[in-house]
């Protein structure tokens, strides 16, 4: 199943969220101004609400994990679009068993390409990178 439109969707609310630390999520109209370019289909709305109260809901934990993998980079510098990429990805990573944490991963990536700056790729792939290698094989966080 393809959901980088729905991922897309779901960067683009936290995102939001960071500016306007709304913690029920944005009405029903800013979510369609939102994603008004992007073609979601029913199921695909599921997925958004549940990745993005995921991140709300798992956001301390999320953040410590990303402040430890961005040992050269204050967290308060990370830019807030690839704040909210990496915050994606790692709920999918940790909360989400039906995604492969390769597939967070690369897509996660190609958002920060997309969206991201020159170098939001390259940054995002690092700190997925270095979290995923201390998983163990069955892609649980190691103790």
């Amino acid at each position: 199943m393809a959901r980088r439109p729905a991922r897309e969707a779901a960067m683009r609310l936290l995102y939001q969220e960071i500016f306007t630390r709304d913690s029920e999520g944005c009405d029903l109209e800013a979510f369609r101004e939102i994603t008004a370019d992007l073609v979601l289909e029913k199921k695909d709305i599921s997925y958004v609400k549940d990745i993005v109260r995921g991140c709300m809901d798992h956001q301390e934990e999320i953040d410590r994990i990303i402040r430890v993998h961005s040992k050269t980079w204050k967290f308060e510098r990370i830019a807030k679009v690839d704040l909210s990429i990496l915050r994606l990805a790692l709920y999918e990573i940790n909360y989400r068993d039906d995604i492969p944490n390769s597939v967070s991963a690369n897509e996660a990536v190609e958002l920060g390409k997309k969206y991201g700056g020159d170098q939001s790729g390259s940054f995002i792939n690092g700190i997925l990178g270095a979290y995923l290698r201390q998983c163990t094989p069955s892609g649980s966080p190691s103790s």
